[in-house]
């Protein structure tokens, strides 16, 4: 993991649980095959990729109720602007 992308990200969620468990979400969800918001180049890891993701603005975390969910009450999910297509 590359520290200058870790201060950044740790920049935007203050809260070291909630920044490792966004990044660990995150990777879980690139291992399993969801395209990176960012544009990355072949060999990043997938960890820099989730902390710059969360350093560019690209993903927010929502806590769930418990009743919603089974593993985890934080959610990983691409930032409303991230989401929008250019006109």
């Amino acid at each position: 993991m590359n520290p200058k992308l870790v201060s950044q990200a740790a920049a935007i969620v203050p809260e070291t649980g909630t920044l490792v468990n966004m990044v660990r979400q995150r990777v879980r969800q690139l291992a399993s095959g969801h395209r990176p918001l960012i544009l990355a180049l072949p060999g990043t890891g997938l960890a820099d990729i989730a902390l710059r993701e969360i350093a560019e603005g690209k993903l927010v975390s929502e806590e769930v109720p418990a009743a919603l969910t089974e593993n985890s009450k934080l959610t990983v999910l691409p930032a409303p602007s991230a989401t929008k297509k250019a006109a």
